[in-house]
């Protein structure tokens, strides 16, 4: 392995262990509130299609849950991305 591969794979652990770090320490995304409405969206849904018989009012808000769950799933990634950046920037 020549010197510009061993610096390439130092450089790579590193930024893996920040990462983790990071990661680590990361606390609640705005993301997590959102996935736990989409969560109760489908409990929802499922209470107005079977027990109050609601067919089409059960299918609507239940329409609701992967829309929440992908908004959720955005904001999770743009909270990571800025984790990783800002942690890279003090390289």
């Amino acid at each position: 392995m020549d010197l510009f591969q061993q610096q390439q794979a130092d450089s790579s652990e590193k930024i893996e262990k920040k990462a983790e770090e990071v990661s680590d320490s990361v606390p609640m995304s705005g993301g997590d509130p959102i996935a736990a409405l989409g969560a109760g969206s489908v409990l929802f849904a499922w209470y107005k299609f079977y027990v109050k018989g609601d067919k089409q009012g059960g299918i609507f808000v239940g329409l609701w849950a992967p829309t929440m769950f992908a908004a959720a799933g955005y904001l999770q990634q743009k909270d990571l991305v800025r984790k990783v950046r800002q942690g890279l920037s003090s390289f």
